[in-house]
């Protein structure tokens, strides 16, 4: 018998990412760096930076579909940004099925 989630359409990356922008805006936080060619960008650095004044917290955030690799760069930039304290991850849309993604921006993860 298939799985549940064999059923639910693949995401593709950026239908993935606007459901992540406007999950970011329903909770209050602004969409504050978003390249849409990241190839003009410092390699490595994320996808997303969602800032929120009110729930005074930042998250840094590798968009990937569910087998998106991610590059040595992204994860070396990744690991360095958790070593200095910031919230840095990398989100899959089975992060936003799951609930993940909007317990993260809520605090609760």
């Amino acid at each position: 018998m298939p799985s549940p989630t064999a059923f639910i359409p693949k995401l593709s990356e950026e239908q993935f990412q606007q459901q992540v922008i406007d999950l970011a805006q329903y909770h209050q936080y602004e969409v504050t760096y978003h390249n849409p060619d990241s190839r003009r960008s410092q390699a490595g650095f994320p996808d997303l930076v969602l800032i929120s004044s009110s729930r005074r917290r930042a998250l840094f955030r590798e968009l990937k579909t569910e087998d998106g690799r991610v590059r040595p760069k992204q994860q070396a930039v990744l690991l360095a940004m958790v070593a200095a304290g910031l919230d840095a991850d990398v989100w899959r849309p089975s992060d936003l099925r799951s609930g993940r993604i909007g317990k993260e921006m809520k605090g609760q993860a």
